[in-house]
């Protein structure tokens, strides 16, 4: 098991590139499923789960190949179905999170799918109610085998439907959408999520011959064609990485430049650091974040405690509320951070309370943070990464604090940030791996 050591206290300055978005790429791998043709992707980020994931395609039988430095085309033009009944396929979709959206490309184009209970972040309960509801609605037969821990998902034809979503799950609906593509007649998706990824991959699937209308909306139109052909596409850069460098960037008092971020796709994001008092500069396609001394949270028109909490699509990704509870421990002011989406994902905090920061956790969705105002330094320590967005954010507590501290299990951080400690190093960090 690998850790990071961090020497904290380094300031940064100079220009990153965020990688690919990784929340995308899961989506659009599997959406490679649903032609024999070749489709091309560019702007793949080299992390642990999207290697997993184009790992299982090859051994699925997807001729996969690597073009370029980011760049892979994948060709499912023979797909080994006998291989996913295997042991070894069902044990690694346990452990890949992502291949939950197989289910809606295979069951689409070869009326079978086989999937184990996914596995992925430790943040608490991660229901499937919407992705099997939605395809059981288009025609699907589920049947779980509890000796074995599978879902088999059967069907000879699927049809077009209207769908109400009980949430607006963004994997639950682009699963939904890769099986209503093929399927006979026009399904009606209302409620359904409409981030860019969202909107990314349906764009992806209309240049392939889907017939999709709606996008960026949440209510989705979908007539199915017979058939859909390959296609070139470029992901978008991570917002994620956008925000956790941003994040840095005042924790650490730096200045930095944030190189081709596809501001007119970081919705919210911008505006709610500067709600914590950050100063951005957009400048063409790239974000400034000047060094700051210290920065102020806003409070509400009527003086009451500034709420940060996430919410669907235009609202605040919930992936970003960890580095924002950490940034808040060296603003002035205090906030309450109220994270609804997943209830184990602010128990990290006692990390840096350990470290020194003032936070009282309400409950195991609220939290309030009290900053420091820079007045004093977060200690070193020694934490352990439970998920991606902790371990990012737990990163950013150490470069900011006092002395040396060390990271472990950051196989968890390398799931979902490509090369990090190299590219922040770059730019003045102080981070080993060990």
């Amino acid at each position: 098991m690998a850790s990071f050591v961090i020497e904290g206290g380094h300031r940064l300055h100079g220009e990153i590139h965020p990688q690919g978005a990784k929340n995308e790429v899961l989506q659009i791998v599997c959406a490679t499923l649903l032609t024999g043709e070749e489709v091309t992707v560019n702007n793949i980020p080299d992390i642990l789960d999207v290697n997993n994931l184009i790992q299982l395609m090859r051994e699925m039988g997807v001729k996969v190949a690597k073009k370029g430095i980011s760049t892979y085309s994948f060709q499912a033009a023979s797909v080994d179905m006998t291989y996913l009944e295997s042991d070894e396929f069902l044990r690694k979709c346990s452990s890949l999170r992502g291949s939950v959206m197989l289910i809606g490309p295979m069951v689409a184009r070869f009326g079978r799918a086989l999937i184990s209970k996914p596995g992925g972040d430790k943040i608490g309960r991660r229901r499937l109610d919407t992705h099997f509801l939605g395809i059981q609605n288009l025609g699907a037969d589920f049947d779980y085998d509890e000796e074995r821990g599978i879902y088999e998902i059967t069907a000879d034809e699927l049809h077009g439907t209207y769908m109400l979503l009980d949430e607006a799950s963004v994997t639950g609906t682009a699963n939904i959408i890769m099986a209503a593509v093929l399927a006979k007649g026009r399904t009606t998706i209302y409620n359904a999520a409409c981030e860019p990824y969202l909107q990314q991959l349906c764009k992806m699937l209309n240049r392939m011959g889907a017939r999709i209308s709606g996008i960026a909306s949440n209510l989705l139109i979908i007539e199915g064609v017979e058939t859909l052909h390959g296609t070139e596409h470029t992901v978008l850069p991570d917002m994620i990485e956008v925000g956790s460098f941003i994040g840095m960037a005042a924790m650490t008092q730096s200045e930095i430049t944030i190189k081709n971020v596809s501001n007119e796709n970081l919705g919210i994001i911008p505006e709610s650091f500067r709600r914590l008092g950050i100063k951005l500069e957009q400048r063409g396609d790239d974000i400034f974040v000047p060094a700051q001394e210290s920065y102020e949270i806003e409070s509400f028109i009527d003086g009451s405690i500034m709420t940060i909490a996430d919410a669907p699509w235009p609202g605040l990704t919930p992936d970003l509320l960890s580095v924002m509870l950490v940034v808040a421990t060296q603003a002035k002011g205090s906030v309450l951070i109220h994270q609804k989406m997943f209830e184990s994902r602010l128990f990290f905090v006692d990390k840096l309370i350990d470290m020194g920061a003032q936070i009282i956790l309400c409950d195991p969705h609220r939290a309030v943070v009290i900053g420091h105002n820079h007045n004093f330094k977060l200690r070193g320590a020694r934490l352990t990464s439970p998920d991606i967005r902790a371990g990012i954010a737990m990163l950013i507590a150490a470069m900011s604090a006092e002395g040396t501290s060390t990271i472990s299990n950051i196989e968890q951080i390398d799931r979902g940030y490509q090369d990090i400690e190299r590219r922040l190093n770059a730019i003045g960090a102080r981070i080993t791996r060990i």
